[in-house]
């Protein structure tokens, strides 16, 4: 582990780590229903003073706490087709929703109260989107799909929908087949080009 205190803003940098180990430990014990700056502060054994003025709200904490963790690398999979693709990211979507504590659960409640949370979401799907128009371009170059004009973001939302719908908004159990089946289910949607636009339209979706 680095010596955060030997340099400038290493007490900082420690109170950040013992608040965010605190929310952690909350969200396990609480939920994210029972998620308070004062139960945070407690924890962490640090002034709640402190923890409003750096974060203001729970939702502030949730961001912060989610962008540090969006810093390690991650790359979408390449499994050799498509459909494999898009099976593989369901599939780390579902194991996501149905981690303890789950923090992908945890940012969608904060975003409906938290307008930092809500920013933080759009920006964390509009990158996860731009990185993975990567598997639409491979899909193309070997022939499974019938034009590099194919809207991947509509894809993408079509193949994980599904998932989102019923674990977070039926509340159902996870289902090990649904993310193949979803997965399988857009991938012949796109095969038939159900998503393919014109270019003009596909860079402005890109860009909007």
């Amino acid at each position: 582990m680095k010596t955060l205190d030997r340099r400038p803003g290493g007490r900082t940098a420690r109170v950040r780590a013992q608040v965010f180990d605190a929310v952690r430990a909350e969200l396990a014990a609480h939920g994210h229903e029972g998620l308070t700056m004062e139960g945070v502060a407690t924890r962490a054994g640090v002034h709640r003073a402190t923890v409003y003025r750096r974060w203001r709200d729970v939702g502030g904490l949730l961001v912060d706490l989610i962008d540090t963790a969006g810093e390690i690398e991650w790359q979408p999979p390449d499994t050799g087709s498509l459909r494999g693709d898009l099976a593989a990211l369901n599939q780390e979507i579902q194991e996501s929703l149905v981690l303890e504590p789950s923090f992908a659960v945890a940012l969608i409640v904060a975003s409906f109260h938290s307008e930092q949370a809500a920013r933080a979401q759009t920006r964390l799907w509009a990158a996860r989107y731009a990185q993975c128009e990567i598997l639409v371009e491979r899909a193309f170059a070997c022939g499974e799909l019938p034009t590099p004009h194919t809207d991947a973001r509509i894809l993408l939302i079509t193949a994980m929908a599904p998932l989102y719908h019923q674990m977070v908004l039926l509340r159902a159990d996870p289902d090990p087949r649904l993310p193949e089946r979803a997965a399988e289910a857009a991938y012949l949607a796109a095969v038939a080009g159900a998503f393919s636009v014109r270019h003009e339209e596909s860079a402005r979706s890109r860009h909007s």
